[in-house]
């Protein structure tokens, strides 16, 4: 009796852990309504808390749970975009960007370095009124 007892209030235990640990799954994958600036579990959103609770002790699943908040306040109720769509582009842009920095930054260290171009000038001797512009300017110093 006492071996059953016990096994029953592990099990109670350890299930209990698992539905705490899929509702705070569900808060962190959930934007708070009340003011959109963080997330249910970050933000401390009570309706939505108490909301989520109910569902889970109800055996809702966390993909239910999600569809129904996104069928009640839209997509933008979601933490992180769905990849589908445009919204692929919100996952794929900072690889791309990142691979082009990283494409750039090698150019950069592979660019030659030291060599600049001066323009040297030859005396050229065909310049009109050449001997007497030379013979101003070492005047000038």
């Amino acid at each position: 009796m006492n071996r059953t007892i016990s096994l029953l209030i592990f099990f109670s235990f350890i299930f209990a852990q698992e539905k705490n640990e899929l509702i705070m799954d569900i808060e962190q994958s959930l934007m708070a309504t009340c003011c959109w600036s963080g997330t249910v579990y970050d933000h401390g959103n009570k309706e939505m808390e108490i909301e989520i609770a109910g569902m889970v002790q109800n055996g809702k699943t966390k993909i239910e749970i999600l569809n129904y908040f996104t069928e009640k306040f839209g997509e933008r109720v979601l933490s992180s975009p769905v990849a589908e769509g445009f919204n692929f582009f919100a996952w794929l842009a900072p690889i791309f960007i990142s691979i082009l920095c990283f494409i750039t930054i090698v150019f950069y260290i592979r660019s030659p370095r030291g060599k600049i171009n001066t323009i040297t000038y030859k005396d050229d001797l065909s310049i009109k009124y050449n001997d007497q512009i030379e013979k101003e300017l070492k005047d000038l110093d």
